[in-house]
């Protein structure tokens, strides 16, 4: 009746995607990436704490060890792990047999293949990967296993099953465990929806804010019974619903949301880069824009690479319901761990996904995007990922997102294509992770020592970033992606400092800018609002 309350979701609301009980990234999505990394990490790290839950009690208290492979779970919790790791192991027994199948025929074949033809090769592919796979050769008659990614999605191994939401209260933004250690455990203070991630359903529940419904309505929607009543109302507010009007202003509004997510309103046109939404704890010590500071409608959201923290699973379900078109750099679609984005877009429901190679470009009302060649941060392994040059009327923008200026002879070639570029946004995260903490897993062989500590997931130095500020001839530069926000700790495992790598080199590089080149610069940090 029309009298009767109506409800949308708290600020403080949190929903984690789940696949199998771990937090939702796109290696836990993709059906190999996510079989070697259930088998070579996930696993692993359960057995490790079964061992000695103790010592991942203690090292989970200690700063230095973020981003370790220790289960943030107290050890009076110790029977239900065990339990989740034989239901994980019943569950996912195919996926793993397919894991390690593929690294042992893959192997074999680099041992013994030496540039003959492949053709018999394929009556000694084992059954699990029967189907699924190309056999190639690189140029220098090394060859590659390459998996039928799509194909898969298609199959067994691509568990829909498997995935869910858990919805609670955050608190505080430090509370959640790393991502990519911890499961979620059902029984806490949480409260799970067992849905695939492309169910419509989930519009519904991310359109309260424009749509409130009633607490009924939205119980019966999560199929939650009435025991679960006080977990609900806990992520659940009042309201008669709100819709926020664009910006209208005549300047390109650019609002930053967080490490590499900026929101560019210009001309009726509205653009989300790397959607990163925090939501507002109860208790906060740092501003944010929020999910209901985003418009009604996001006409793009550009994704630059498939980082968990750039390709954010969580944030792109919750506005699924209000983005237009959804682009994506193209991977090269031979190696198992450069993902398809856009086959994995297809799979959390979105429609209108655009694929872009380098210099691929589309027009928008008073301007165009541009996909631009990024380079680094990716351990020298091929993966998809692209920058993105804006044309916005008179004002032109380029975000770099995580690309390490590493031949500014790049920038000078697309210049001719684009024309001058005002503002840059770049990141300097220039001491990033070792080859084997994202990768590790999902590589055939363990990498020499040496090679995974020289190879890392480096973005702009000083001098670097000097380089590409200088070579694109920008007027204004904004340094962001350094991951210092406290609500991205659980996705980056870092503590920020005032004397660490990055703020240093960052302090030297905006000094250079001034002195040097004239050039405006700030970093970014919580919240800011831009008018260009």
């Amino acid at each position: 009746m029309s009298g009767e309350i109506r409800y949308a979701l708290a600020e403080s609301a949190c929903v984690e995607p789940l696949v199998g009980r771990w937090v939702a990234w796109p290696h836990v999505m993709a059906p190999v990436t996510q079989s070697l990394h259930l088998l070579n990490y996930q696993i692993k790290t359960i057995g490790s704490y079964l061992g000695n839950p103790a010592i991942h009690e203690i090292s989970c208290r200690n700063p230095k060890l973020l981003g370790g492979a220790f289960v943030d779970v107290p050890a009076t919790r110790l029977s239900e792990v065990r339990d989740f790791l034989a239901l994980t192991e019943e569950t996912f027994s195919d996926n793993l047999a397919f894991a390690r199948k593929l690294i042992e025929f893959h192997n074999k074949l680099v041992a013994e293949a030496k540039g003959e033809s492949l053709e018999d090769c394929y009556q000694r592919i084992p059954e699990p990967l029967r189907g699924y796979v190309e056999l190639l050769y690189d140029y220098y008659n090394r060859p590659i296993v390459r998996p039928l990614e799509g194909l898969l999605y298609k199959s067994g191994y691509y568990k829909k099953e498997a995935q869910s939401l858990r919805l609670f209260r955050q608190e505080t933004d430090l509370e959640r465990p790393y991502y990519m250690s911890t499961p979620r455990l059902s029984g806490d203070d949480s409260l799970d929806w067992t849905v695939a991630f492309d169910d419509p359903r989930i519009d519904e529940l991310f359109r309260l804010d424009q749509e409130p419904k009633s607490f009924d309505e939205i119980r019966s929607l999560l199929d939650a019974p009435a025991s679960q009543d006080a977990k609900l109302r806990a992520i659940l507010r009042e309201t008669d619903g709100a819709i926020r009007a664009p910006w209208s202003g005549d300047e390109v509004r650019v609002r930053y949301f967080g490490h590499a997510c900026a929101l560019v309103e210009s001309g009726g046109v509205s653009i989300l880069i790397d959607p990163l939404i925090a939501a507002r704890p109860e208790q906060h010590d740092v501003e944010r824009f929020s999910f209901g500071d985003l418009p009604e409608r996001i006409d793009y959201v550009l994704i630059t690479h498939g980082h968990h923290d750039h390709f954010v699973i969580e944030s792109l379900l919750r506005l699924r319901h209000k983005i237009g078109t959804l682009v994506v750099p193209k991977s090269s679609g031979v190696f198992y761990g450069d993902l398809s984005l856009k086959l994995l877009a297809r799979q959390l429901g979105f429609a209108d996904v655009r694929e872009v190679d380098y210099l691929d470009e589309f027009a928008i009302p008073n301007g165009r995007i541009v996909a631009v060649p990024f380079l680094g941060e990716h351990n020298d392994l091929p993966s998809a990922k692209a920058a993105y040059f804006l044309r916005l009327g008179a004002r032109s923008l380029l975000f770099a997102a995580d690309s390490n200026c590493l031949d500014p002879e790049i920038y000078a070639h697309l210049l001719r294509e684009t024309g001058p570029i005002d503002t840059l946004f770049v990141g300097m995260e220039c001491v990033g992770a070792p080859l084997t903490w994202v990768y590790g897993p999902i590589l055939p062989n363990k990498p020499e020592h040496r090679h995974s500590q020289g190879r890392r997931s480096n973005g702009c130095n000083s001098s670097a970033a000097l380089e590409l500020a200088r070579a694109v001839g920008c007027r204004w530069v904004f340094v962001y992606a350094v991951g210092r926000e406290p609500w991205v700790r659980y996705l980056l495992a870092l503590t920020p400092a005032d004397d660490d790598v990055y703020m240093v080199e960052i302090a030297k590089y905006i000094r250079s800018l001034r002195d040097e080149l004239g050039v405006g610069a700030e970093l970014l940090f919580g919240r800011a609002e831009i008018l260009i």
